[in-house]
């Protein structure tokens, strides 16, 4: 009975024990749900949450370009995520993902055990659920506080969203190593596939890598990786997801994983770049991850063919003026040659420039010589792929061909190499760059540009910030505004010697060559480059004038001189302000805004948030009314970088335009819908512009008797083409800007230093040789699908027939040509005869002409 009774007692007292521990252990457990629960955000938010994706930057086209942004992801549907990834996840991470509510207690007590007999791979506490929860909104810091946190989200989350939201969100936002977050960029990382193209076994492999990234990457550690992969296959097995025959399939397979970069369509760095920083100007770091899709207005074809043109002419000039040596000579001729370990070493320092690599050579003779890459692999160079190699004494002298490799080459000299067809030739790293920049003459759109020989060489993009002189490039502006003040085409100007002394300076500009003519039509010096001639047309409008003139072109006001050098372009500018004021004479005088960024698009589903209003040329306008200079307050619409730590782009036009106005900046929140045209400042007289777009085709096709220093454009067949060569003093920059159909193109080379000549070999480097060259390579590609464009003859312009020798009207015996006039200035005499620099009249009086 005393035993009855103590266990009665004893029953009471443990089921009020217990009782009352439930009741303790509920009010805690609702105390600490409420402090914990109190500041966690909202779960619903991930109905609509934006995953951080990386920025594309792609062709008008859509050819991508460039990615940028730490995270490679590519967000996912689930319906688009392959079965067989979901249950080989599932089987690793989560096995009892269907059946628990965010928190899975089984699986709790099971990881502890496991952890207990600390055999086999850990399969942890948290479900996949929480997994989510803590990746979005918790830090991942381990202490009682946040696991709690975690567990109170996850339960949320299972209230809140299905088990294919969650998993759609878990498997786009795991990070599965290498820069990989989710499944899609998992799949092309290491095994260049798609999601559906996994098979078992990848599928596996990459199931098992979102544990422990780093110590299970496939390329970094694949006996790890391997050893994972087999033991996932090994629970999709136990929990049914797969046959036994897939598994003995799947387990034999060799791991198959190799690193596979972002693939992009086409290589345009300097493009990707300038877009680059017009968005990292616009959203900040939000750029690299908002999932941005930014639209260029340049194409693949015109792209591509920009950047071999520059290149090809590039190379082509560093080799006609010799071979500066090896870059490097690792040992003597007296000294042990390194080892294979060593010279790797040495090699793995350096990088491969546009398919120039480094190699060093080992062994040489007369016929060749052999070379051993950074990858130990062996090359010969024959004297068929050297011989080129001159020593190069200066920018103007060149030694002799060589006779044999062995008069070039040596062992242990570290030493350039480029592979043609399947020969390895030798080559050099350029020391002079280039550039190009194309656009679309009636909206300023850039079809191709490019800044320099090689993007990883150099960052500097020379189309948009290196400030050069023009030389001859900036007559046509300059005879632009004679033409405003009353001169024509057939004004006679005199082709001779100025002397102009100032105290104990002499001033004496000369013509290249330093040939003169006399009286000359202002057509052919224009189309001759006669640089007196154009100094005399500067002197009949007057300095300021032109200077001033010289805005409405877009260039900008501080960067031109007031002085008579302006003739012979001493004033500097970017190529791709060059390129924009050439569109204004071929577009019919309207000053176009360049742009590169056509629209952008959001990946949140919103649709186009950006789309470019250009500032567009109205060939269809009656009204022929120019903006006056106190209109014209400020046309340079392009941004100067002064060094590559602080490159700049084209102004885009929504942050500031012509004639003040500024267009609507972007706006995420809501899709674009207004599109209307915008019309681009009128600023020169159609009529003047025509005669000039005339003017420009003469340097090209010339006359009866004289030839154009651009006459190297008529390989490209077309009639609609023009264009103006330009080369400074001591040719230390070269120039060559011109238009076909709609595309106005500009191309500089030079050095970097500006100090330094681009020199001569058989012959002098200039405009007419060494740029427009380029030109024309370029535009034989841009041109191949745009209609020859015949130009409508403005309102206010004549044709009347002159003489060709003084330009007046024809007597009987006169040589006659066709000459574009503004009306009211066509001549009104008749030509006369000529003696000297005198000429008589009708009735015997004489006079001077000059």
């Amino acid at each position: 009975m005393i035993l009855l009774r103590v266990l009665k007692f004893l029953l009471k007292f443990l089921l009020k024990l217990f009782i009352g521990l439930f009741l303790c252990g509920l009010i805690i457990g609702i105390a600490g749900y409420a402090y914990y629960s109190k500041d966690l955000p909202d779960v619903a938010s991930l109905k609509d949450v934006q995953l951080q994706t990386p920025m594309q930057v792609l062709s008008k086209d859509g050819e991508l370009i460039a990615i940028f942004g730490e995270r490679r992801r590519t967000p996912l549907k689930y319906d688009e995520i392959p079965p067989m990834v979901v249950n080989a996840v599932i089987a690793t991470e989560d096995a009892r993902f269907h059946e628990h509510f965010g928190v899975d207690p089984i699986g709790i007590v099971r990881a502890m055990y496991v952890g207990l007999k600390q055999k086999g791979f850990s399969q942890g506490g948290s479900t996949i659920t929480q997994q989510v929860a803590k990746n979005f909104f918790l830090t991942p810091e381990k202490s009682i506080t946040r696991k709690v946190k975690e567990m109170i989200l996850a339960t949320r989350m299972e209230k809140e969203l299905s088990k294919e939201e969650i998993m759609a969100l878990y498997l786009n936002m795991i990070n599965f190593g290498s820069r990989a977050y989710g499944v899609a960029a998992a799949a092309y990382t290491f095994l260049g596939k798609t999601p559906d193209q996994l098979t078992v076994d990848e599928a596996a492999l990459l199931a098992g890598l979102p544990n422990a990234p780093s110590a299970f990457n496939p390329i970094s550690h694949p006996k790890r990786a391997l050893t994972r992969r087999n033991w996932v296959l090994r629970r999709m097995l136990d929990q049914s997801y797969i046959t036994q025959a897939e598994y003995d399939a799947a387990i034999i397979k060799p791991l198959g994983a190799s690193y596979h970069s972002p693939q992009i369509d086409f290589s345009a760095p300097y493009v990707a770049e300038m877009a680059r920083q017009f968005m990292y100007n616009k959203f900040g770091e939000n750029a690299y991850t908002d999932g941005y899709k930014v639209y260029t207005t340049i194409s693949k074809t015109d792209q591509i063919a920009a950047k071999e043109a520059v290149q090809k002419h590039i190379i082509d000039y560093d080799i006609r003026h010799g071979y500066r040596g090896a870059e490097k000579v690792l040992w003597q001729p007296n000294e042990m040659p390194w080892d294979l370990e060593k010279i790797q070493q040495t090699l793995d320092k350096y990088i491969c420039y546009s398919g120039m690599c480094p190699a060093v050579v080992m062994t040489f003779s007369d016929k060749e010589a052999t070379a051993v890459l950074s990858d130990k692999s062996n090359i010969t160079i024959s004297y068929q792929d050297m011989k080129w190699a001159r020593p190069f004494i200066s920018d103007t002298k060149q030694g002799a061909y060589p006779k044999k490799v062995s008069d070039t080459l040596k062992a242990g000299q570290l030493i350039w190499v480029k592979k043609s067809d399947d020969n390895w030739e030798l080559a050099q790293i350029p020391a002079v760059n280039a550039a190009l920049v194309s656009l679309d003459s009636d909206n300023g759109a850039i079809k191709a540009i490019v800044g320099g020989y090689d993007f990883n060489l150099s960052k500097f993009n020379r189309a948009t910030q290196a400030l050069r002189q023009l030389g001859s490039s900036i007559k046509p502006f300059i005879y632009t505004s004679t033409l405003e003040q009353g001169l024509t085409m057939a004004t006679l100007l005199n082709d001779a010697p100025i002397v102009r002394s100032t105290g104990s300076a002499t001033w004496r500009p000369k013509n290249s060559p330093p040939t003169y003519a006399g009286p000359l039509r202002l057509r052919i010096g224009l189309g001759m480059s006669k640089n007196v001639m154009m100094v005399r047309a500067l002197r009949a409008v007057g300095i300021d004038y032109a200077a001033t003139y010289l805005e409405r072109f877009g260039f900008p006001k501080e960067n031109i001189s007031h002085n008579e050098s302006l003739a012979l372009g001493s004033a500097s500018f970017t190529p791709l302000q060059v390129a924009r004021a050439y569109s204004v004479i071929t577009n019919g005088g309207y000053l176009i805004s360049p742009y590169l960024i056509e629209k952008i698009e959001n990946n949140n589903g919103k649709g186009i948030i950006y789309q470019h209003q250009p500032l567009i040329a109205c060939h269809n306008c009656t009204n022929d009314d120019v903006f006056t200079e106190s209109t014209l307050t400020s046309f340079d619409n392009v941004e100067k970088g002064s060094n590559e730590s602080d490159n700049e782009e084209p102004d885009q036009a929504n942050l500031k335009s012509d004639n003040n106005l500024v267009l609507p900046d972007i706006n995420t929140n809501k899709k674009v819908t207004d599109v209307t045209p915008k019309y681009a400042p009128h600023t020169i007289n159609s009529g003047i512009a025509f005669i000039m777009k005339d003017g420009l085709r003469s340097i090209v096709f010339g006359g009866s008797d004289w030839q154009g220093t651009a006459w190297r454009v008529k390989a490209l067949g077309r009639k609609d083409v023009g264009g103006k060569t330009g080369t400074t003093n001591s040719s230390k920059d070269v120039w060559f800007s011109g238009f076909g159909g709609n595309i106005v193109t500009t191309v500089w080379m030079g050095f970097d230093d500006h100090r330094r000549d681009l020199g001569r070999t058989y012959r002098a480097e200039a405009g007419a040789v060494t740029a427009n060259p380029i030109w024309v390579d370029y535009m034989k590609v841009a041109l191949q699908d745009v209609p020859v464009i015949e130009d409508v003859k403005p309102e206010n312009v004549i044709s009347v027939t002159i003489d060709q020798k003084t330009g007046l009207l024809p007597q009987s015996e006169s040589r006659t040509m066709s000459e574009y006039f503004i009306k009211g200035t066509e001549p009104t005499t008749y030509a006369t005869q000529e003696v000297g620099t005198r000429v008589i009249d009708s009735e015997g009086n004489t006079s001077e002409l000059f």
